[in-house]
């Protein structure tokens, strides 16, 4: 199981917009229509990659909690489903409705949107205030696959706290670690 890190990607920044395909519903999604009132998550996961497979559960029961704080999460995939068929649309799909995702679980055929947040893994986690500014980027927290860790989110929590507390984001932002994107 190769590790990547994720990239660098500045609080402040702002979220490079994008247009996609929903693969829940099959109809297209911006992310201004997608955007939370008091924030944003963004997440590139994957069907397959251990590292999602091994944060999905607690992922779903964080966004179920926080999205009726007013922080929508959106999720993007954007392997390369000719070499990786296993992240398809199709599959994608069935995934979301298996692990009953409470948001749009979005496929980024192009890559451009990934490469737009110099995304570099799965899953690689992005916080946006309200006005779409990143104030996070990193790690869910330090559990990894054998790694004997619990699985808390307590980084992307204390983020997201700390956005809903009007507190100044986390100072020391740990990157995410996971499968690498699926580069065509």
């Amino acid at each position: 199981m190769a590790r990547t890190e994720s990239n660098e990607f500045k609080n402040g920044t702002k979220a490079p917009n994008f247009n996609l395909l929903n693969t829940i519903d099959g109809n297209f999604l911006s992310l201004e229509k997608a955007k939370g009132i008091k924030g944003t998550v963004i997440l590139f996961i994957c069907n397959h990659c251990p590292f999602v497979i091994h944060v999905n559960a607690a992922l779903v029961k964080m966004a179920n909690l926080y999205q009726q704080k007013g922080i929508n999460f959106i999720a993007i995939s954007a392997n390369d489903v000719a070499n990786y068929p296993q992240d398809s649309p199709e599959l994608m799909k069935q995934l979301a409705k298996e692990e009953q995702f409470p948001f749009p679980y979005l496929y980024d055929e192009t890559q451009e949107v990934a490469k737009a947040y110099n995304a570099a893994c799965t899953p690689d986690f992005y916080v946006f205030d309200a006005d779409l500014k990143a104030i996070y980027h990193g790690q869910f927290d330090a559990s990894r696959p054998g790694n004997g860790k619990p699985v808390t989110g307590i980084d992307l929590s204390t983020s997201l706290d700390n956005l809903l507390e009007n507190k100044p984001p986390l100072e020391n932002q740990k990157p995410s670690i996971g499968c690498g994107i699926k580069w065509k």
